[in-house]
């Protein structure tokens, strides 16, 4: 407060610009800091803490600490003490205040010069402001009461809401003009980016006033009869082309270099040489030091030649000699040559267009203090996003927040993490709506193709085909109240262009959406770099993955599901219509979509939400199979699908739409190799469960079984020991159930076998199959052995050997129309999964199960009046598909010790019996 301007130094903001506008800036800063520190309510206490540190740590207490609290005490009330204060400036504030109307002019000779314009509402920092209209009342009171009715009148008008210059419908008018402005600008120079050259002027200007507006609304929404007009639905706009602007500025940063480079050495320099030559009076220091400034400004028209540090250093020497020349005493005062000064301002700011555009740039266009104002952006943002014109410009909200890292600084860098955190959450919250709404619309209009794609499934031209068979038979045609259904296609014809329809709106919509991500590929907030196109990704992947496990219209408690083949109609819809969304905005739709079909092979979605694989393996086992064991669904080999038996409840579903071919098929491309070792793993559980049961019940009779293997030879002991078998009728029902089971499973291998059969690329899994099966030997390693059928299963390729079942029994080691055929497809794998597990030749164990079973079954015809023969028919036909299914077994071997001619005849008997039908 001491300091004093001993120098008499000369304020004129038109003669020496810098040096003008850094006094009135050191005013407003002291101020500012002054007035902040009286609202600090515990100061007192905060100053004593530290003295008293001060005095722990050096042994006596701080030097100036009783000046330091006689200042707290002085400025408990700012404004007076300031107003005191700067009495002895009072000449050269006033003398800088007055050179401002050559810059800004009263537009009213009544009103004091800027009255009308200073009297509002100032911003000390960030969000604190203060009212000027108070504080001008309070000050004028004792000293200038003839200038209250002015204030008063200023007062309302510039701090009413609906008069002068704070008026919301005068603002709101002023946003309008700005925007066609810079609309009009950035078109002009992304025709002509050499215009940035001369224009660069104007486009800080435009900045500079569009800026003001914006912070403008955000600092003043009060609570008025007119919201409306503080209520901007198109700032997006005005926020876009501000970025715009930006981005011309950077990328023709070098036009705007060479030109003004060109500017200083063509003109600038001519000029300050011929104003020095018509000096009247000029001293030699003077005139050294400005020839210098004239013999470097001719030297370098090069830009590429022009280092950074020498444009700062004739920056830096411009000022110095502007402030020297500023003083009463210099030797050349600056005010007497006024031509002298305009040159050296103008050269001046031609060597800051050099070389600091980004500081012009923050000076004119930073809108970073919209950070301390969160509430107030997200509400302009939710009132653009609302306007569908508005859409495409959404992206400069986020955009935005990359500017807030200037609201930093080295003295206060605890608040980094604040600003950091607040910058990226805003940030984050903008991409996500726009990311939200955009899928929407994407979405859609794939529902919409869905929807179109489904009414040319096979399924709906049955009645079509019907029409046209009635036509042809000439039959009555249907009545006028019935209305035929419009064919697909017709929805194209359009009789006039200027109907609109549903899609034709959402295609509008996405296009708007998707121009808002053109205004830059990528940005960086803080060090982390921000890329809008993978935020509409990962939207799309979410939404996408529920999308399709909604297309499934899963229902646990009816056990109802969609056909395979439906689905995968509709996600092939869904797909061709994502691919489209490329042409709209540069994004990888590939990688999303197989993103999202793998996570749907896995039991659980990248969110652990459950995935279609889960939904049909649940549906697979609760509804087809589970009534398959209940012989509600029988199995057919010949048409290779399950069928509905013929009952008196009829089932919810057709079980040949689900297992057939088709069906398979289209599950395996839906859940794929991932998906089916779920579904596997699944079934396995079920078969051992059922193989646990059978375990128990061997080991009740296991007495019984060991003597019939060791007396297979000899009729009346085995006809003996055949009496004291208990659950036989068990252990056909539970080895039924796995024949089921496995007979699923090996119709989906088939499935998946036909879908990877183009894709075959490995020459290993190529080789026939039963080269592996030395694998299972003895002297093999299991490990090994399921390794390599893993890898063809996955593959799709038939196995000797289950793997799956394998390695199921291998965990659980401890101390017509019942779907009695397939009980082959059980006995072959459980018997070749559990011989593996025992590491016991397979072969060699079969051929010895094939002579106790032929020995039985020898002995059922010799006595006629036996029970044991009714099925004797069908048993011989189930030994001879055992032997027909397994790979280790061949008829040869059978006949060694079964007469082929019994089968001849059991196939006799069995097709006069039965009626034969496809299932």
């Amino acid at each position: 407060r001491e300091y004093k301007l001993n120098f008499q130094c000369y304020f004129n903001i038109a003669v020496n610009f810098d040096f003008t506008k850094n006094y009135l800036d050191l005013i407003v800063t002291y101020a500012s800091v002054i007035y902040m520190l009286s609202r600090i309510d515990d100061k007192k206490a905060i100053v004593g803490m530290y003295n008293c540190a001060y005095e722990f740590s050096n042994g006596n207490s701080d030097p100036s600490f009783p000046r330091l609290g006689q200042m707290l005490i002085e400025y408990g009330h700012p404004w007076k003490k300031l107003s005191e204060e700067f009495g002895p400036h009072t000449k050269s504030v006033t003398e800088a205040l007055l050179s401002l109307l050559m810059v800004y002019p009263p537009f009213m000779l009544k009103n004091p010069p800027m009255w009308n314009a200073s009297l509002r509402f100032y911003r000390i920092h960030r969000i604190i402001s203060y009212n000027v209209n108070s504080l001008s009342s309070h000050l004028f009171i004792s000293r200038y009461s003839k200038c209250i009715p002015d204030i008063k009148e200023c007062k309302e008008l510039n701090v009413h809401p609906s008069h002068g210059f704070s008026s919301g419908a005068l603002r709101r008018e002023k946003r309008n003009f700005l925007r066609n402005a810079l609309k009009e600008l950035t078109k002009v120079l992304e025709d002509e980016p050499a215009l940035l050259g001369p224009k660069a002027l104007f486009v800080f200007m435009a900045l500079s006033f569009s800026r003001d507006e914006v912070l403008w609304l955000a600092e003043n929404i009060p609570k008025t009869k007119t919201p409306e007009d503080y209520a901007d639905s198109q700032m997006a706009e005005l926020l876009y082309y501000m970025e715009k602007l930006r981005t011309l500025l950077a990328q023709h940063r070098y036009v705007i270099q060479r030109y003004h480079l060109q500017y200083l050495s063509q003109y600038d320099a001519l000029a300050l040489n011929d104003t020095i030559q018509g000096m009247y009076v000029c001293p030699e220091e003077e005139s050294v030091l400005m020839s210098s400034f004239v013999s470097t400004l001719c030297n370098h028209n090069n830009p590429s030649k022009v280092m950074p540090t020498i444009t700062d250093l004739m920056t830096q020497c411009f000022c110095i000699h502007q402030a020297y020349t500023s003083i009463g005493k210099a030797p050349l005062s600056l005010k007497d040559y006024p031509e002298l000064a305009t040159v050296m301002n103008m050269a001046q700011f031609h060597t800051r267009m050099m070389d600091n555009v980004n500081e012009l740039l923050c000076e004119t266009a930073d809108l970073s203090i919209l950070c301390f104002h969160a509430r107030v952006f997200e509400k302009l943002f939710s009132q653009s996003s609302e306007d569908v014109s508005m859409q495409r410009y959404l992206t400069a909200f986020p955009v935005i927040c990359s500017h807030f890292s200037q609201r930093l600084h080295i003295l206060c860098p605890e608040e980094t993490e604040d600003i950091e955190n607040q910058s990226l959450k805003l940030c984050v919250t903008f991409l996500e709506e726009i990311s939200r709404q955009t899928c929407t619309v994407v979405l859609e209009i794939c529902a919409e193709q869905y929807n179109l794609h489904e009414k040319l499934l096979p399924k709906h031209s049955a009645e079509t085909i019907s029409t046209a068979r009635n036509k042809k038979l000439k039959k009555s045609l249907p009545k006028k109240a019935d209305v035929p259904k419009e064919k697909p296609g017709t929805e194209s014809l359009r009789k006039d262009k200027v109907i609109v329809t549903n899609l034709d709106k959402m295609h509008q919509a996405l296009t708007e959406l998707c121009t808002s991500y053109s205004i830059c590929a990528d940005f960086t907030v803080f060090k982390h770099i921000i890329v809008p196109a993978e935020f509409l990704l990962a939207q799309l992947e979410i939404r996408l993955n529920k999308v399709i496990v909604q297309m499934a219209n899963y229902n646990q408690r009816t056990h109802e599901i969609a056909r395979p083949s439906d689905l995968l109609a509709g996600i092939q819809a869904y797909v061709t219509s994502l691919h489209s969304l490329s042409c709209y905005v540069n994004i990888d739709v590939t990688r999303l979509v197989k993103s999202v079909l793998l996570q749907q092979m896995q039991p659980l979605d990248s969110y652990g939400a459950q995935t279609i694989t889960t939904l049909y393996t649940n549906w697979f086992l609760e509804g087809l199979l589970r009534q398959a064991s209940s012989a509600l669904i029988v199995h057919c080999p010949t048409t290779q699908c399950f069928v509905n038996q013929n009952t008196e409840n009829e089932q919810s579903f057709h079980a040949e739409e689900y297992s057939d071919i088709c069906g398979l098929r289209s599950l395996a491309e839906l859940i794929g190799p991932f998906g089916l070792k779920f579904l596997n793993e699944n079934l396995m559980w079920h078969i051992i469960s059922q193989v646990g049961e059978l375990k128990k019940l061997v080991s009740d009779n296991m007495d019984a079984l060991v003597q019939m293997r060791a007396n297979y030879d000899n009729p009346e002991a085995m006809s003996d020991l055949q009496k004291k078998l208990t659950g036989s009728e068990n252990v056909l029902k539970r080895m039924t159930i796995v024949g089921v089971i496995l007979s699923f499973r090996s119709m989906i291998q088939d499935a998946l076998e036909e879908v990877n059969i183009m894709d075959r690329h490995c020459p290993f899994l190529m080789r026939p199959i039963k080269c592996l099966k030395d694998f299972i030997y003895p002297d093999g390693d299991i490990k090994v052995t399921l390794g390599v059928y893993e890898m063809a299963s996955a593959a799709g390729l038939p196995c000797e050997i289950d793997p799956a079942l394998v390695s199921a029994i291998a965990n659980m080691q401890t101390g017509h129309q019942n779907n009695i055929h397939c009980l082959a497809t059980a006995v072959n794998h459980l018997a070749a999964a559990m011989f593996t597990v025992q590491r016991k030749n397979i072969q060699t164990q079969l051929q010895e199960f094939l002579k106790v079973a032929s020995s039985i079954l020898l002995q059922l015809g010799q006595n006629v009046e036996r029970v044991e023969i009714k099925n004797r028919d069908s048993v011989y036909l189930l030994l001879h598909m055992i032997v027909e299914q397994s790979p280790f077994l061949s008829q040869d071997m059978l006949e060694m010790c079964f007469p082929y001619v019994l089968l001849r005849n059991a196939y006799r008997e069995v097709h006069k019996t039965f009626i034969h039908t496809m299932g």
